[in-house]
């Protein structure tokens, strides 16, 4: 790894602007050194001075350690377009020695790899981040940092906070610790996404959704996937690096993907169309339950280790019994992981359809664009010719309206399955 901004696809701008923060926080903890000891500072650039890049070259030029920084962030882009990827690169980059993100550092490789001792990151496995959870983290975050830099909070979906984590957060960014850090990833600035209260306080770094081609170059510098594969599977998860990944290199992935394509030519009546909505729910469940399972067993089993399971001492089967509360909150979390699971499956399944509709759309209206789904251009083209411009609309705000319902905790089945009505009745 040479630069921890490397795999950021698609987002000069906000790169630039991230490494001038990371060099600006350099210059206040070099300005704050200077002010306690000056000679801990002469070997090192002092404010004003030049910091070198990844490359070893001088970067940014008469840094203002009083500009360019601030104690709250927002990451806001549509999915895929890398707004956790940028928060923990920028992580990096803030506990960077050298202040750019250079990615060889302690600081760069251990944040990077999620060990980091002054980094928490706050990744929801549930439908959402609770009270209790915000709390502790905020009070964690309020202790001096151990490696003499920064205390960094990186919350993932921040979007799913509820109104009293949200409270407990704003607390924390309307007087934060001298040496705190929080960065907050969300769709959107939209007080939907997240409270107007706290986007006021924080710097907005806006990403946009990388272009097929930034992607399908990633895929096959990093990846090593053939350049046509990533072409495809680039163009096919519309701008997507996670999913574009999982096509590329995942065999179960590409048929489920095949599957949910398969649709449209699936509905021919009431009867089909609840028959595609079961089969896709249940491909969803399924997808979920495969993903979850391992991390589910391995957590109980770690679990009732710690409790004492297994033991043959005396007092090991009471301590057994008094540890059903402890499994009670581990199985009320794992179902709630699962739940999340499903939609995001879900989710994924509904995105792949609306590229379909997408593109008859655009075959309909002769846009000079390219197709989403390439291997099913032919049948986009046929449905174009049926529905014509307004009912290929019409089936994509459908899909479009079915994710926004499940999005506002209507349940999935029926969500679904009046969409399959609407797809079929056009």
């Amino acid at each position: 790894m040479s630069d921890v901004f490397a795999d950021l696809v698609g987002q000069d701008e906000a790169v630039v602007e991230l490494r001038r923060a990371a060099a600006a926080a350099a210059a206040v903890l070099r300005a704050g050194a200077a002010d306690r000891a000056p000679a801990l500072i002469t070997a090192g650039p002092a404010s004003g001075a030049e910091f070198a890049g990844p490359d070893g070259g001088a970067e940014f030029a008469e840094v203002d350690p009083a500009a360019g920084m601030t104690h709250a962030w927002i990451f806001t882009g549509p999915p895929g377009s890398g707004r956790s990827v940028a928060a923990r690169a920028f992580a990096a980059a803030l506990q960077c020695v050298h202040g750019t993100g250079c990615g060889e550092c302690p600081g760069c490789r251990t944040t990077m790899g999620g060990t980091h001792a002054d980094v928490r990151l706050v990744v929801p496995e549930g439908l959402s981040i609770g009270v209790g959870e915000m709390r502790a983290l905020v009070l964690r975050a309020a202790s001096t940092p151990s490696g003499g830099r920064w205390q960094v909070v990186v919350i993932e979906d921040a979007d799913r906070l509820t109104e009293a984590a949200g409270n407990a957060l704003l607390k924390a960014i309307e007087e934060p610790p001298p040496r705190t850090v929080f960065l907050l990833c969300a769709p959107s600035t939209h007080p939907d996404d997240i409270s107007v209260t706290i986007r006021s306080r924080c710097r907005v770094v806006p990403l946009r959704q990388p272009p097929a081609d930034a992607v399908a170059e990633v895929l096959v510098r990093r990846d090593g996937i053939a350049p046509d594969v990533a072409q495809w599977a680039a163009a096919a998860a519309q701008g997507h690096v996670g999913r574009a990944r999982r096509l590329a290199r995942d065999p179960e992935a590409r048929k489920r993907r095949e599957a949910v394509l398969a649709v449209p030519r699936r509905l021919t009546g009431v009867g089909a169309a609840f028959d595609a909505a079961s089969a896709l729910i249940e491909a969803a469940e399924a997808e979920a339950e495969a993903s979850v399972t391992e991390a589910d067993t391995t957590e109980r089993a770690a679990l009732e280790t710690a409790l004492g399971a297994g033991g043959t001492g005396r007092g090991a089967a009471g301590a057994m019994r008094g540890a059903a509360g402890q499994l009670k909150e581990l199985e009320k979390r794992q179902k709630s992981r699962a739940t999340r699971a499903q939609r995001d499956a879900l989710d994924r399944a509904l995105v792949d359809l609306a590229g379909f509709y997408r593109d008859a759309l655009t075959m309909a209206l002769r846009a000079p664009v390219a197709p989403v789904h390439t291997d099913t251009a032919a049948l986009a083209g046929a449905g174009a010719q049926k529905w014509d411009a307004e009912g290929s609309l019409r089936r994509l705000e459908a899909v479009l309206a079915c994710r926004a319902a499940i999005e506002a905790n209507v349940k999935p089945r029926i969500a679904v399955e009046a969409m399959m009505l609407a797809l079929w009745k056009g």
